[in-house]
């Protein structure tokens, strides 16, 4: 007996390990789909913050921790906010790498890595396909390898496209001067697409006011943005062949986007051209185009349209928060609490005023966990942007107005500021880049990373209703 009980004890042991062996991969493909892409964001956000602080990389001293570090941030969340102007702090080198991290960021770092499976020959295996489906914002995960190239095509030849018109544009009228005019064209067309609101234009002295503000150049850049910013969705349908009619998701989002830049157009046009307006002087095609191009940059993309935006009007100011705080279509390039949300909330209030027992629209009802998710991502939102703001008021000497609009476009991942970026303090620049990571991975991506929330199940115990005072 004594001496069966060592090799009893020794063979529990080995058995022990041996199972552990076996539950660790396991357990690892049960972490849960938002904590991977969290954990995937991060991952690249490390590896460009070191690569931006090589010496190849500044132009005339490599840059800090914090500058590489805010730099990747803003990049991969497709912000635009940026601590180093990108025209004089990087050499071309690393103004290549900024382009790279701005593709990677909007494309989606899911599309990227299965990208390099499929170029290795390899099956995208189930759980990558949940991840990449979360990633986009779908609901199934069958067909994803098709769907994957079809639309990864279709975005590199509409990228590939805008820069094509930008470059013979640019190059017919001799806006833009110099020898890397053909990559200036690339980069533009890129991050107008991916609503990513980096320029190479701001802090040259020829462009006082970023990109170039003729009305040419805003339209094809307005065209890009807009097209960047309806959503893998609705892109996939625009561009299959085999389409009869467009889904609600892609109706609505058409609807919402077609509403949204005209409010915007003429809620922050007529301020503006009005006196005291930053175009007050400006003829009038001006004045309707650069309206226009703010009203589409607003949502997500971050270029400023109007000459002198700091001293824009108070109400344009906020009612580019306004429209920042919605945002892009789901799914998209963007960020903020999307047009989706917002169409779902109004749908919901709209319903309840007319007495109907859930939302609908177009002879369809939305379901009730998309209206408890559309009021989940409000509320998150809200939190975020008060306590960030509360925040940065607390270690700056900024305005009410000015701490937040920088949170706003952070959330939103869209980029315009009010010129305090660059007076940001270490504390602030922590609490921006954990507001854009935030903004771009979505309210309710994180907080399921956060909690590792599983499947809903059904309650074993079934709780009495009682009333609440509400309104």
């Amino acid at each position: 007996m004594s001496k069966e009980r060592p090799r009893v004890r020794e063979r529990h042991h080995r058995g022990h390990l041996i199972a552990g062996e076996e539950k660790h991969p396991h357990h690892h493909r049960h972490i849960s789909i938002p904590l991977r892409i969290v954990i995937g964001l991060l991952t690249l956000i490390s590896i460009g913050t070191l690569l931006l602080m090589l010496p190849v990389m500044g132009a005339e001293r490599p840059l800090t921790f914090m500058e590489a570090l805010f730099t990747a941030t803003s990049a991969l969340t497709v912000t635009g906010l940026s601590t180093i102007t990108a025209s004089t702090d990087l050499t071309f080198t690393g103004q290549i790498f900024l382009l790279l991290l701005i593709q990677v960021g909007g494309v989606g770092y899911m599309f990227a890595a299965s990208l390099a499976l499929m170029l290795l020959g390899r099956r995208i295996r189930l759980n990558n396909r949940l991840a990449l489906v979360s990633s986009i914002g779908l609901d199934q995960p069958g067909e994803v390898q098709r769907l994957f190239k079809r639309v990864l095509v279709g975005i590199l030849a509409f990228e590939g496209l805008g820069a094509l018109i930008l470059y013979i544009y640019w190059t017919t009228v001799d806006i833009v001067s110099g020898s890397h005019i053909a990559f200036y064209s690339i980069f533009h067309a890129i991050s107008a697409f991916c609503n990513a609101g980096f320029d190479l234009f701001s802090g040259l002295p020829d462009y006082p006011n970023g990109i170039p503000q003729d009305n040419i150049s805003l339209i094809i850049l307005a065209v890009l943005i807009i097209v960047g910013g309806l959503g893998i969705p609705v892109l996939t349908e625009l561009f299959n062949p085999k389409r009869q009619k467009f889904s609600l998701h892609s109706r609505i989002t058409l609807w919402m986007v077609v509403v949204l830049i005209l409010f915007g157009w003429v809620s922050i046009g007529i301020p503006e051209m009005l006196g005291g307006g930053v175009l007050q002087n400006e003829p009038l095609a001006d004045q309707l185009i650069r309206s226009f191009f703010h009203s589409v940059s607003t949502r997500t993309a971050g270029f400023t349209g109007l000459p002198n935006f700091t001293e824009i009007q108070s109400e344009s100011v906020m009612m580019t928060m306004f429209l920042m705080f919605i945002g892009s279509a789901p799914a998209s390039m963007g960020g903020g609490i999307t047009t989706g949300t917002f169409a779902v909330l109004y749908l919901a209030v709209w319903g309840y005023a007319k007495g109907y027992p859930t939302a609908q629209i177009a002879g369809r009802k939305l379901k009730l966990q998309t209206v408890r998710r559309a009021g989940a991502i409000l509320t998150i939102g809200i939190t975020v942007v008060i306590s960030a703001t509360w925040l940065l008021l607390l270690s700056h000497d900024f305005t009410i107005q000015e701490a937040m609009f920088e949170v706003i476009s952070a959330f939103a991942t869209c980029g315009l500021s009010l010129n305090v970026t660059r007076g940001l303090n270490i504390f602030g620049q922590i609490v921006i880049m954990f507001v854009m990571f935030w903004g771009r991975l979505g309210s309710l991506s994180m907080v399921l990373a956060i909690a590792q929330r599983r499947a809903l199940y059904k309650p074993l115990v079934t709780y009495p209703e009682e009333e609440v005072l509400i309104g």
